[in-house]
């Protein structure tokens, strides 16, 4: 993905004017640099003259105890990582500077958000990608508390329009594919002319992503197009029921996958990693705990417990790999 300087300082000012964040506030960076989400923090310091604290590793203890010592007033995560810091917090009191905590890089469940927001944590869920330097949507901190099943609001100077497959803008509520329009949008992808025209069109870029915008302008991402199950002809999306498996009491970590099966097509997969590795729930458990909350077709038909799910050096789950 090439991003250039005029990129980074579009994200940097749109960033800073959403979040409202003051020029000497300290960024917590525990994110890879060789992640956009990482690289981000830095630039975005760098520009405004502000101070980062760089850990050359994630570790949930070393955050913690800097959430609380070094006056950090913003940093970055990814779902995983929230959970493990709040795993270790207990019930610490909240850090007296910190302004906000953005949770990235995949869907943070409401009860992640919840958990969170009850210990003083303000974190804000987040939805970004490379291609867009980063941040696209973010819940502003004045709406902590108030919405936590939504990514939050695109940043100011951002467009985001939700398409169907014709490229007719939907209304509120409708699902359909995730396009953003901005300074923060790539040049496109390095020495590939037709991958480039292929997400970047009449000024658009096409993220391949499906969600909604409602009314109140809150952007919904439902999941990424590549990741829907299609199931006895029906589509499942991956994180619809994760959201629900992963607020099942047993479940520590959730995630769904369709394997390929002779009369469905796709059969829908949980990969789980139980709260108690020596009693994992049941698939009948699990699938009842799902039966009251979701559509039958929706419903996992089959259940793998794992010690943990594969991720990325970032924390995103390697769905293919898990596969």
């Amino acid at each position: 993905v090439v991003l250039d300087h005029a990129n980074f300082a579009a994200g940097a000012a749109a960033s800073a004017a959403h979040l409202g964040v003051a020029p000497d506030l300290r960024w917590l960076a525990c994110m890879p640099l060789f992640h956009v989400g990482g690289l981000a923090i830095l630039v975005r310091s760098v520009l405004s003259g502000a101070p980062v604290l760089l850990h050359a590793r994630f570790d949930p203890e070393r955050v913690s105890a800097a959430l609380d010592r070094d006056a950090i007033g913003l940093a970055s995560v990814v779902p995983t990582m929230l959970r493990r810091v709040l795993e270790v917090r207990g019930d610490c009191a909240p850090p007296t500077a910190l302004r906000a905590i953005l949770v990235g890089g995949s869907a943070a469940t409401p009860e992640l958000l919840e958990s969170a927001w009850k210990r003083g944590l303000p974190a804000l869920p987040t939805y970004g990608l490379t291609e867009a330097c980063s941040q696209v949507a973010t819940l502003p901190p004045t709406e902590v508390g108030r919405v936590a099943d939504a990514a939050g609001r695109p940043l100011p100077a951002i467009d985001v329009a939700i398409r169907d497959e014709g490229q007719r803008d939907l209304g509120p509520g409708e699902a359909g594919e995730i396009c953003v329009r901005g300074a923060t949008v790539m040049r496109g992808y390095m020495r590939s002319p037709e991958e480039t025209r292929r997400v970047l069109r009449n000024g658009w870029l096409h993220t391949g992503d499906v969600g909604t915008l409602d009314d109140a302008g809150l952007l919904r991402v439902l999941d990424r197009r590549s990741d829907l199950i299609v199931s006895g002809g029906e589509n499942v999306r991956p994180v619809e029921v994760e959201r629900v498996l992963q607020s099942h009491p047993q479940v520590r970590e959730a995630a769904v996958i369709g394997v390929p099966d002779p009369d469905l097509g796709h059969c829908v997969t949980a990969c789980i990693v139980p709260a108690d590795r020596k009693y994992p729930p049941s698939v009948a458990e699990l699938q009842a705990w799902c039966r009251a909350r979701l559509a039958g077709y929706k419903i996992p038909r089959a259940l793998r417990v794992l010690d943990a799910l594969p991720r990325t050096a970032s924390g995103k789950l390697r769905r293919a790999a898990l596969r």
